[in-house]
């Protein structure tokens, strides 16, 4: 069985910095890749980055130049580090795996960590 827990999510200033962390546990198979997401709340969920397990990361327009994704295979998790958050930054953060097993990719998704960041 598959297992995700995200973590590092709290209440910050904004202009501050939080580190959310993603790891992942079970019988795995091949990682593809892992994925973030945030859903604030009246808003529709929306992607925030997307890493390969080469350490290669996409990122949405607006956090790309304050958010650094970086993967640690080894231990099988997966850290964003943001930077200079705002209060737009506020919202549910999700990550989901997505790994090949016998045939097939699927998303193993945790329960989210929340990130309020307000004055």
């Amino acid at each position: 069985q598959v297992q995700v827990v995200e973590s590092g999510g709290g209440l910050v200033q904004p202009g501050g910095s939080l580190r959310l962390s993603c790891a992942v546990s079970g019988s795995i198979g091949k990682i593809m890749a892992i994925r973030w997401y945030r859903h604030a709340p009246g808003k529709e969920r929306e992607w925030v980055a997307t890493t390969t397990t080469d350490n290669t990361t996409n990122y949405e327009y607006s956090v790309k130049a304050r958010f650094i994704a970086s993967i640690d295979n080894a231990k099988r998790r997966l850290y964003l580090q943001m930077h200079s958050l705002k209060p737009e930054d506020t919202a549910v953060y999700f990550c989901d795996w997505a790994i090949y097993i016998a045939g097939t990719t699927s998303a193993y998704w945790g329960q989210g960590t929340p990130v309020t960041a307000y004055s």
